[in-house]
Order: C-alpha cells, then structure tokens, then sequence
C-alpha cells in the first residue's frame, strides 16, 4: 500500500508543474499582436446605375484574415453580397453582387465593408480590382473602385 502511495505521490509532484506550465497563458509577442479593422470598398460608377458588380481584393503586404463581409449603404446593396470561401485561404476574396430593382446608387456609394483580423505590426497594403461593373441592361459601365480603411 506504502508502494502504491509514494508512486502516486511521486506521479502528482511530476506531472503538476508539467501541466501547469503548458496551460499558463502565455503574454502575446509584438509579433503577434492582433486587431481588427474594417476596410470600406467603395464604387463610383459616375451618372450611371449601378447593378452589378465583381472584385477582387488581395493582401499584398501583411498578414490578415478575412473574418466577415458585409453589404453596403445604399438599400440596392445592402444584404451582404456573394464571395468565395475557397479564395479566403490566400488572403483574398472575390466579391460580386447584383440588383434587378429599379433604385440603384449612382455615384460613389459603399457597396462592401471587410472586416480583417490583422496580426503582427505589418500595415497590412491592399490590391484591389474592379473585375467588372454593370448597368441594370448587363452592359459594362466605366467605373471607378476605392477603399478606405476604417477605425
């Protein structure tokens, strides 16, 4: 009985600090200090309607996960549009959305936010290309795509 105590005693006094030191949390380095931040796309599709729209966007400095989309300002785009998940694994996204209805923003109007879990102090830099923007016919439309980032 002796035996049995003193090798559960012994196993106890081992394996304390042991688990205790894996479960400690741990203080995060400046390396992988983490936000989060929104960046706002912006479409400017000058005197004409806009109904549909396609881009990409891509990281290309600093590292970034893409952890929520949302719709935009004007009521035509407001519901969260289409993306790909497959393309979240590379730091990108390709985002598309389209309107049948008949009030549709003109002008420059807030037509995505992405929302970005920023690691490390990197700033992260954007790539961004409007793929193709369209009136309510399915004719392509000149326009303009921005960004702003947000707080």
């Amino acid at each position: 009985m002796k035996k049995i105590m003193v090798i559960i005693l012994t196993s106890v006094s081992v394996m304390v600090p042991v688990l205790a030191s894996q479960s400690a949390p741990s203080e995060p380095s400046d390396e992988s200090a983490v936000h989060f931040s929104p960046l706002h796309i912006y479409i400017d599709s000058g005197n004409q309607s806009l109904a549909a729209y396609q881009f990409e966007l891509k990281a290309t400095a600093g590292q970034i996960k893409i952890v929520g989309v949302e719709g935009g300002e004007h009521k035509a785009f407001k519901e969260a549009p289409y993306y790909d998940p497959a393309a979240l694994a590379n730091d990108r996204i390709i985002i598309a959305a389209f309107n049948t209805g008949r009030e549709l923003p003109k002008e420059r109007t807030r037509i995505a936010t992405i929302h970005l879990q920023i690691t490390g102090d990197v700033e992260p830099e954007y790539e961004l290309k409007l793929v193709v923007a369209a009136d309510e016919h399915g004719k392509d439309i000149p326009a303009k795509i921005s960004y702003e980032k947000g707080e």
